[in-house]
């Protein structure tokens, strides 16, 4: 008999009427849910619905209000969950930074906590440490040296050491590992190959439950869906192939957030038009780009290929080899231009990492959002705070902003609310050229709706976009133009937005150029 055959039919993880009471709020509201042996299921719902907190208590970190129960293959648990280490009871959980040490050696990472009494038992636990750490990485099918330090590492393979690490401690074919946005930093490649060697791992019945806002990622890995909303779950353990994005996205928020392609420009941009020529980043590539005023230009290709790049560029972050602007009459080189001389002449930038290269997570949400015009309206004794509460209230109302008090650092909103206040704080400046990398990455599908609806406004009021994503939904949604980049020849306009059609173009450039 297989080990897979040998698998207990008793769920991995079953949850029977849960509740979570902070002060006078139920956070959580009599939650059930059921984790099957060998599957991956994901754990969906809107910033604020409660996802959260569950996950805090299966990982031990909060007790739940009297009454609840949670099994783990079968056995009941005592609350906190493991006593506040849920690995002591075979609940690994993988977190959305890792929890890595960059200087550290993939070993060193895998093996971290563990105590060496003396030196004799440091060499015989480092060689078991090897042999079980060698062990891990064959069992998710990678080959990495142990040696190597983590920051060194491709994001991929330093999700996998994090991966190597939960399971340390898990005894195969038992168990729980919680994915809370673990591959919410990869591209679409980087995930791919994550969740095949994620899958290898689960082959001797290894159970996942994945918390995740990528609903096409929940379509393409997860075997079965369950859905919070406002504390009580809507949906529970529904099988994947049975739900759509836009029927998951319905069941998070209670109502429809499909949105309608918006044509905001001819096919031929009009004058006006904002150009770039001859933009290198690396050899052997070249880009010519028009933007139409008021148009949302899409930009994709590969994932990790030199379009990635691009946008910080054409923004001044990045010195490409060569490449010119063209605005407003003013033609810039943006070889020589520098990051002020950008944004003087109309050109902002959201840039992909919003935590370390767009907001200031200890200042408040007021004074992210000021803080470009600061210079420029304020006094040298005095920055003036009337102005600045009516821009950062404004921004907070047009982009729904939760909470919206204008005092809270902006380290403590959700990665949806941190985003809305990146873009607030560049679409208060009314930008004549917004230059987007990835906007929407890491977030629910209810902020993605209010970030590409605030686009687009921003768009019908005449500035310029360039949208740069390699989510082929949020180009279908916003732009009526994608330009595709490709490494080994010219780039390709499509006049069309439809998903498959960009899908198509990037990976038919891929399969010619012999890479997979």
């Amino acid at each position: 008999m297989s080990a897979t055959q040998q698998i207990s039919t008793a769920p991995r993880l079953k949850i029977v009427g849960l509740s979570k009471t902070f002060g006078r709020t139920k956070v959580l509201d009599q939650v059930d849910l059921e984790v099957a042996p060998g599957e991956i299921h994901a754990l969906v719902g809107a910033n604020g619905s409660g996802k959260s907190t569950l996950v805090k208590v299966i990982a031990g970190y909060h007790t739940p209000d009297r009454g609840a129960r949670l099994l783990l293959d079968g056995a009941e648990m005592a609350f906190p969950v493991g006593h506040g280490n849920p690995a002591s009871v075979g609940i690994c959980v993988v977190h959305q930074d890792l929890g890595l040490v960059g200087h550290l050696s993939v070993l060193e990472n895998v093996s971290v906590g563990r105590e060496h009494p003396s030196s004799v038992l440091r060499l015989l636990d480092r060689r078991r440490e090897e042999n079980q750490a060698r062990k891990l990485m064959e069992r998710l099918g990678v080959s990495l040296d142990l040696r190597t330090t983590v920051e060194s590492l491709a994001p991929e393979e330093r999700a996998v050491v994090a991966i190597a690490r939960a399971l340390r401690t898990e005894q195969p074919g038992s168990g729980l590992v919680v994915l809370d946005e673990t591959t919410r930093a990869l591209s679409r490649d980087a995930a791919e190959s994550f969740y095949r060697a994620l899958r290898k791992g689960l082959s001797d019945g290894s159970s996942v439950l994945l918390v995740a806002h990528s609903l096409p990622e929940v379509m393409a890995v997860s075997d079965r869906v369950s859905v919070i909303r406002d504390g009580t779950m809507v949906a529970n353990g529904v099988p994947t192939p049975q739900l759509s994005e836009r029927a998951i996205a319905k069941l998070m928020l209670g109502r429809e957030t499909a949105i309608e392609v918006r044509a905001h420009a001819p096919t031929t941009p009009s004058t006006g038009a904002i150009q770039v020529r001859g933009l290198s980043v690396s050899p052997g590539n070249s880009l010519d780009l028009t933007i139409g005023r008021g148009e949302i230009l899409g930009l994709t290709g590969k994932a990790g290929s030199p379009w990635e790049r691009m946008p910080y560029a054409i923004a001044g972050v990045e010195r490409p080899r060569s490449g010119q602007l063209q605005i407003d009459g003013s033609i810039l080189d943006l070889a020589r231009s520098s990051i002020r001389t950008l944004l003087a002449n109309g050109v902002a930038l959201v840039p992909e990492r919003r935590d370390t290269h767009g907001v200031a997570a200890g200042l408040s949400i007021k004074d992210n959002i000021t803080l470009p015009r600061l210079r420029e309206r304020g006094r040298p004794w005095y920055a003036g705070l009337r102005w600045q509460l009516q821009e950062a209230q404004a921004a907070v109302d047009v982009l729904g902003v939760r909470p919206g008090d204008l005092r809270m650092p902006v380290g403590k909103l959700s990665g949806g609310n941190r985003q809305k206040v990146l873009l607030g704080k560049w679409l208060m400046n009314a930008p004549r050229l917004l230059v987007l990398h990835e906007p929407t990455q890491g977030v629910d599908a209810a902020a993605r709706v209010d970030l590409l609806q605030a686009v687009m406004s921003a768009a019908d009021a005449g500035t310029s976009v360039l949208f740069a994503s390699s989510d082929v939904n949020d180009l279908s949604a916003a732009c009526r133009r994608v330009v595709v980049v490709h490494d080994d020849g010219p780039s390709e306009e499509l006049l069309s937005s439809d998903p498959d059609s960009i899908v198509e173009s990037v990976y038919r450039q891929v399969a010619r150029g012999g890479a997979a």
